[in-house]
């Protein structure tokens, strides 16, 4: 049957979510084509390539938004067409005189045109008033659209009249759209004059703009104009008027490149001259925009490879003679250096700068080559740097690093002594750091890749750079950085060393230390009972080791700061990950020789998390806040800018140590990880109470703006996770548990095969009055000891749960625990399940959780269960989530619920939407 623009959208994207299909349903080639045919009609919406139109159908005036299909769309339209499978027109005849064969394009073209229409006017509908005043049939057409329906009444007369002059309104793109071939502009550079050019500083114009034909099916196929206008090609293809398609499309390019317009004042133009601004302009600005609107455009190969660009810079050489083998040598110790500007390997004298400055142009051709040149900043920059002729080593190998301390892209480069060039390897992993066997003193066996991550912290320790050791959680970064401590210790360092840890973990490495290094003595600054004042520095400087927490550091940061401490070491260092924060603040202020960030996730939510780690490791690395967010951050979070990252990753990568668990390069006897979504359904009485807060929300959310909707959006999801666990979680009336979630039904299946087979497993949950109903149902159902570890519970209590689940033999098989409570900094190797009861939407802070079972110490495989209710917002954001995993992987990010709240209401109602699918 017959199907309108809507639901042919309906059903393709139905069709295209893997989720909504059952199980041995596949889509066909026909389903598949027009899906992309959809994708590239919604991309010229997306892209407002349309226009108004007005056109007779059926002896009555419509009006329509016809897709303006023009330049490379044009070339795309023409490409998929080709793809067409011959199902797609089995009826292009049906209830019309027209034979089935109908060609492809044409099919394609009048599917694109219908549905471009329906998405533009569907975004745009305004409520009809029957009774509103229509003076004119202009004003009927635009009525009509904005409403359902694109009939334009009024009298015939002016209908026609419309049309015509819609039409003639719509002619210069009309001639592009409709026409086989595009205007293609090719800049071509001005000719060298000789070697004189090659040798000096040279500016002139003579760049040339040549006017081309490209057809649109062979874009290797260019036709000059000044063979148009000889008519040497017309005789070969008559099919089009390429005078009049040619000064058309000239007239509409020189909209946007006004020197185009002076070659219309001649006979058969063929192109146009221009000066070095007007060609710089060009480049930088027309040539994209003109790439925009449909034309075809040819830049110089010199400027289209941007890896290869050659730009201004300054180049700095080491002068002071370094002493052998670097030795007596501290991170502020001076260099002096020999500061100039260049251009690649070519020198910019004082005098050349003056010339560029006073030229004031931005594209010059130096020595033989073309040059984009900002004379300005070249000659700020030049002048900064030959007033700093000494700089501290720590500077002087972040500008080896990349790094520019200056923080406004002078391009800088080094020259350095092989003493330094060693140095500088061996931070980018180029040449080898010594392997150092486990230091005297030091209890315990350290694995091969142990070893490197120790030995690594000692190299930078040597020169009193900030390490970021990111090992995954599970692979022993507490014994690791105890063995560091342990080395310093043994090489007469006595300093004490502060431990900023979450208080979750405080005692876990009281413990580890007294195991793997009991010559350091520990003191646990914490509670209410610990020292103040002198009495405190007494007591600090008597001990190794000192282990406070986070919100500790921040009360006593006054305290802390007056000691003179070796290191200043962060566990879970994505705790200052916001640089305004009170944790972030106080770990800033803190003095120590060096210092060392231990985290699984140095990017927890996205890029700018970075900024602050590194910040508090090596001071001034990545610039201030404003000049990382202008320089890494907006590039690559907004603008998916590839190089932009990997400058990133080469600067902070020296100072990164990063290893998977999953890397058998790593670790070969670590078992291996299962992950399964568990796939569950709604309860009856979970889908009306969801209906309920859907219905809810969108009352409030008609009316509501800014902060206020904000909030109501995050109170709705909230709501909604709760209905998904389990009703009485959302009504809190301490009402019956058994028989009234899909979720808890699910879990007792699981929990059955895990009783009967004696395994043991977590159960993780956000909500800490959900964790108190799982465990009551455990216990009940069961008959088993459930043991619940969230917020309230003690350091004492946390202690004895962690030991009898993981090491008395009649220890209990179930351990449910609140995500932010015991998502990190607990050893529980013991389970060999987990279950993610509800969804975090966060992937590191999952993994993290995860990661307490899957460590070294685990002897079975992991199994991971994710559950997740269908057909509710839950299964879409996992999908969505799941659709970004390739970016997230790339700036080691992650997700949070608070960019749900930036959706429209429409998008928002279309993720949190139930399905037929959520219940059976």
């Amino acid at each position: 049957q017959k199907i309108e623009p809507e639901q042919a959208i309906e059903l393709l994207q139905r069709c295209n979510d893997r989720s909504v299909l059952k199980r041995g349903v596949a889509i066909g080639a026909d389903i598949s084509y027009w899906f992309r045919a959809l994708l590239f009609a919604a991309s010229l919406t997306a892209r407002q390539r349309f226009l108004p139109g007005a056109a007779e159908r059926d002896g009555r005036t419509a009006a329509l938004w016809t897709p303006v299909i023009v330049g490379d769309d044009a070339h795309r339209l023409a490409e998929l067409a080709k793809l067409m499978p011959p199902s797609a027109r089995a009826l292009t005849g049906i209830d019309t005189s027209e034979p089935p064969a109908i060609a492809a394009q044409s099919v394609l073209h009048e599917f694109i045109v219908s549905h471009v229409d329906f998405l533009v006017r569907s975004a745009q509908l305004t409520k009809k008033e029957d009774n509103l005043r229509l003076d004119s049939a202009h004003d009927a057409w635009l009525r009509a659209l904005g409403d359902r329906s694109p009939v334009i009444e009024g009298e015939q007369a002016q209908l026609r009249q419309l049309r015509r002059q819609v039409t003639e309104w719509q002619r210069p793109i009309a001639i592009t759209a409709k026409s086989p071939y595009r205007l293609c502009l090719r800049l071509e550079e001005p000719e060298e004059n000789g070697a004189e050019e090659e040798a000096s500083l040279i500016r002139r114009g003579g760049w040339y703009l040549r006017y081309l034909l490209q057809p649109h099916n062979d874009y290797s196929l260019l036709m000059n104009a000044s063979d148009i206008w000889s008519r040497k090609i017309e005789e070969r293809l008559s099919d089009l008027n390429f005078r009049e398609f040619l000064l058309s499309s000239l007239a509409h390019a020189s909209v946007t490149c006004p020197p185009i317009a002076d070659s219309l004042k001649t006979k058969n133009p063929a192109g146009c001259g221009l000066d070095d601004k007007e060609a710089y302009q060009f480049l930088t600005h027309q040539a994209a925009a003109l790439q925009q609107t449909g034309f075809g455009v040819l830049l110089p190969a010199w400027w289209t490879r941007q890896g290869t660009k050659t730009k201004p810079g300054i180049r700095a050489k080491v002068k002071t003679p370094t002493m052998q083998g670097g030795s007596g040598m501290s991170m502020t110790s001076l260099i002096e250096l020999d500061v100039e500007a260049a251009i690649g390997d070519s020198r910019i004298t004082q005098e050349e700068i003056e010339i560029l400055s006073e030229l004031k142009v931005p594209l010059v051709r130096f020595r033989g080559q073309w040059v984009e040149i900002d004379a300005g900043a070249i000659k700020a920059a030049a002048e900064f740097w030959r007033d700093r002729k000494h700089l501290s080593l720590r500077d002087v190998l972040h500008i080896g690093l990349g790094a520019d301390p200056r923080g406004e892209d002078d391009n800088l480069s080094l020259e350095t002594d092989e003493w330094l060039q060693d140095l500088l390897g061996r931070l980018r992993g180029k040449g080898r750091i010594e392997q150092l066997d486990a230091p005297e003193g030091f209890v315990g066996k350290l694995r091969p890749y142990q070893k490197l991550g120790y030995s690594w912290l000692a190299f930078l320790r040597q020169w009193g750079l900030g390490a970021c050791l990111a090992d995954d959680m599970g692979l022993g970064k507490t014994v690791q950085t105890l063995a560091a401590l342990q080395l310093d210790y043994q090489q007469g360092n006595r300093l004490p060393n502060l431990l900023v840890c979450p208080t979750s973990v405080i005692n876990n490495w009281q413990r580890e230390a007294v195991k793997f290094t009991p010559e350091l003595s520990v003191l646990l600054h914490h509670g209410s009972n610990r020292k103040r004042g002198a009495a405190f520095g007494d007591q600090a400087t008597s001990h190794q080791i000192v282990i406070t927490s986070y919100a500790t550091m921040a009360r006593d940061i006054e305290l802390l700061a007056s000691v003179p401490w070796r290191s200043v070491i962060l566990d879970e260092a994505q705790n200052i990950k916001n640089p305004v924060s009170k944790q972030a603040s106080a770990a800033q202020g803190l003095q120590a020789e060096y210092r060392i960030a231990l985290t699984g996730t140095p990017m927890e939510n996205h890029v700018g998390d970075l900024w602050s780690i590194m910040q508090f490791l090596n001071p001034g690395l990545l610039g201030s806040q404003a000049q990382f967010k202008r320089r890494y951050f907006q590039p690559i979070q907004i603008r998916k800018d590839q190089e932009a990252a990997t400058h990133l990753q080469k600067v902070t990568g020296p100072f990164i140590l990063r290893r998977l668990k999953t890397d058998r390069a790593i670790i070969d006897d670590l078992p291996d990880k299962h992950e399964t979504k568990q796939y569950c359904n709604l309860t009856k009485e979970q889908v009306t109470l969801y209906e309920a807060v859907l219905r809810e929300a969108e009352t409030r959310l008609e009316t509501a703006t800014g902060m206020e909707r904000r909030g109501s959006i995050l109170d709705t999801l909230t709501k909604l996770k709760q209905v998904c666990n389990h009703p009485r979680q959302l009504l809190g009336d301490n009402s019956v548990i058994n028989g009234r979630s899909g979720k808890l039904a699910r879990l007792e299946e699981i929990m059955d095969e895990i009783v009967i087979s004696r395994d043991r497993v977590l159960v993780f949950s956000q909500f800490a009055e959900m964790g108190a109903i799982l465990q009551r149902h455990l216990q009940e159902t069961y008959g088993l000891e459930t043991p619940f570890l969230h917020g309230g519970i003690t350091r004492k209590q946390r202690a004895v749960m962690v030991d009898r689940f993981q090491n008395d033999p009649n220890g209990p098989l179930a351990f449910v625990l609140s995500l932010k409570a015991g998502g990190s900094g607990l050893n529980l190797p013991r389970a060999n399940h987990v279950i993610h009861y509800d969804r975090w939407w966060n992937p590191a802070v999952e993994n993290q959780a995860t990661d307490r079972a899957f460590r070294i110490g685990q002897t079975k495989d992991v199994h991971v269960h994710k559950f997740i209710c269908a057909g509710t917002l839950e299964d879409r954001i996992d999908l969505m989530i799941e659709a970004k995993q390739e970016t997230a992987k790339r700036v080691v990010g992650a997700t949070s619920e608070r960019w749900l709240t930036e959706l429209s209401n429409s998008e928002l109602r279309d993720v949190l939407a139930l399905s037929a699918d959520a219940y059976d």
